[in-house]
């Protein structure tokens, strides 16, 4: 997700910096990927810094670890004042706590639920018009 989040915002124009602890990471940027990528860990200060924080209208943080994500978000907001700050989390039962700390997070366990749910509604209400025609309608075989 990260990667493919860099590369969007980086061909709209936006300047995208992209921290990784693992620069194998790095190969999933689009070749012509004109932003700045940063090894280190998002909690550690001094590559915060060196990924240019202070100048930060936005940071997300989007590890595959909760913990990370959390921590490194609240350094940003906290810390370095960054205006907005989007947590990916993984487990949505503890989003309610994150938004309590003013954290604005993105579940992809509760958004894949979701839709998933829409999905068999709608399935449901197809077959039920299809087993219940309307009045005067003809039902074919």
């Amino acid at each position: 997700m990260g990667a493919h989040l860099a590369n969007v915002l980086d061909a709209e124009g936006h300047d995208v910096r992209v921290i990784d602890i693992n620069t194998e990471s790095f190969r999933r940027l689009a070749p012509e990927f004109r932003g700045v990528t940063v090894v280190g860990h998002g909690i550690d200060d001094d590559v915060l810094r060196r990924a240019g924080i202070e100048r930060a209208d936005v940071f997300a943080a989007v590890t595959n670890d909760d913990n990370t994500n959390i921590m490194a978000s609240q350094i940003a907001k906290v810390i370095h004042n960054v205006p907005k700050v989007i947590t990916r989390i993984y487990d949505p039962s503890r989003e309610e706590t994150y938004h309590t700390l003013g954290l604005e997070t993105v579940c992809p366990t509760a958004l894949g639920a979701q839709l998933i749910e829409e999905m068999l509604e709608a399935y449901e209400s197809e077959r039920i018009a299809k087993a219940d025609p309307a009045p005067g309608q003809e039902v074919r075989s």
